[in-house]
């Protein structure tokens, strides 16, 4: 059976994750990796999640958590998310917050409600490759979001229009961004809401990496700016996506979506047609956990990766050859590599992976259109010191050998 001429046109954009098949080299104990923009599982508040369970699977909840629930999300967690959004200075209610297995199926859900086959979404260059993995089964063009130029709206709208659609969304990742680990300014996001007005469209603001500041005095959200513009956020643009993964544990799955009711109760709608609802055993000890250490767990993270992101760039100064610069991240889990422009990433990963043991992920897998062969991600959430030096040591002599 030749199952190509059954499979939708869609999945010609569907490509494996070159960041999943690094994953893979993790087994390996003599590898030295900088591939996985994962948690350390040793910050993990382990005991906090086994009281957590215990209690949610305990006489009095455990018919809640094994049974079928609302789509929206469990109740307290979602109350939960409603406080921390309206610090962050977001005030909203239960109905502006839907719970997702994950950012990524929020990125996904997004993707799904406003993206038609040749539509375009804005993007940055380079930007998160599971972004790029949601909105791709859509059959999307893409343009490049440049927060602090001068592109004018009506040249965006021309050229999606060119393609056969229309400007649909400005995605962008403001907080330590992965892969660059660069922060969006005030000016940039304020540059990106005044670029969404004009062009009526909405903005998908990713901040997975939000609670992990380091340096620096934050940033208001996208979407805390939009409300003091506007009032109120059913009258907003920008749909906030965050995420428990980087912060709690990645394995239980659970994210959230925080914007205007009106999407919302459209994104219910494909949150039922699609898996029903979250686990609601991982929402309740999510709910627990968060309640119990959140900001005193946040703050340790912030301590530890600190201690790895500082290691790192003193490392990389003292290792670097000559023409190798690299990004000086607030926060989040990733410092950005740009090689001398003659150089390939994925060139020098098979040449580390083989003379030195050494896996970083090359950066052309987080541009579009597959340019920036010259960059590469690393990521320090993992390390400790002592391979975070021995690891730029190794990268600084696999360049060397390749100039």
């Amino acid at each position: 059976m030749n199952w190509q001429e059954i499979f939708a046109t869609r999945m010609d954009r569907m490509k494996a994750s070159e960041i999943r098949e690094l994953l893979k080299l993790l087994d390996q104990p003599d590898i030295i990796s900088f591939a996985g923009g994962i948690p350390d599982p040793a910050l993990f508040p382990v005991q906090t999640f086994q009281e957590a369970m215990a209690d949610a699977l305990a006489p009095a909840n455990s018919s809640a958590a094994l049974q079928y629930s609302v789509s929206e999300g469990y109740g307290p967690l979602r109350d939960w998310i409603v406080d921390e959004m309206t610090a962050l200075g977001v005030p909203c209610t239960r109905d502006n917050v839907l719970i997702t297995s994950g950012s990524q199926q929020a990125l996904d859900y997004l993707g799904k409600l406003m993206l038609s086959p040749n539509d375009t979404a804005l993007i940055g260059w380079p930007t998160y490759l599971g972004a790029l993995g949601a909105f791709n089964a859509y059959e999307p063009h893409y343009d490049r979001l440049i927060p602090r130029g001068n592109c004018l709206a009506e040249d965006y709208a021309k050229t999606a229009e060119d393609k056969g659609g229309r400007v649909k969304f400005a995605y962008a990742s403001v907080d330590f961004a992965n892969p660059t680990g660069e922060t969006l300014d005030r000016a940039a996001r304020e540059n990106i809401l005044d670029l969404a007005d004009t062009l009526d469209i909405a903005v998908i603001e990713d901040s997975a990496y939000q609670s992990l500041r380091f340096d620096g005095d934050p940033i208001p959200p996208m979407l805390a700016l939009e409300i003091a513009r506007k009032g109120n956020i059913d009258d907003c643009r920008t749909l906030y996506c965050g995420s428990f993964s980087k912060t709690l544990a990645p394995g239980l799955r659970v994210g959230w979506i925080c914007g205007a009711a009106p999407v919302i109760s459209r994104l219910v709608l494909m949150k039922q047609a699609a898996d029903l609802h979250s686990a609601t055993l991982n929402q309740m000890a999510i709910n627990k956990v968060a309640r119990s250490v959140f900001a005193d767990h946040t703050a340790n993270l912030r301590r530890v990766y600190r201690v790895r992101r500082d290691t790192m760039l003193t490392a990389l100064q003292e290792h670097m050859p000559e023409g190798v610069t690299w990004t000086k991240p607030e926060g989040g889990m990733f410092v950005w590599v740009t090689l001398p422009k003659n150089m390939d990433g994925g060139d020098l990963l098979r040449h580390a992976l083989e003379t030195q043991k050494l896996a970083f992920v090359p950066g052309q897998a987080f541009f579009a259109d597959r340019s920036g062969a010259n960059t590469l991600r690393l990521a320090y959430s993992l390390a400790d010191e002592t391979q975070i030096n021995e690891g730029m040591k190794r990268l600084g002599a696999a360049i060397r050998d390749l100039a």
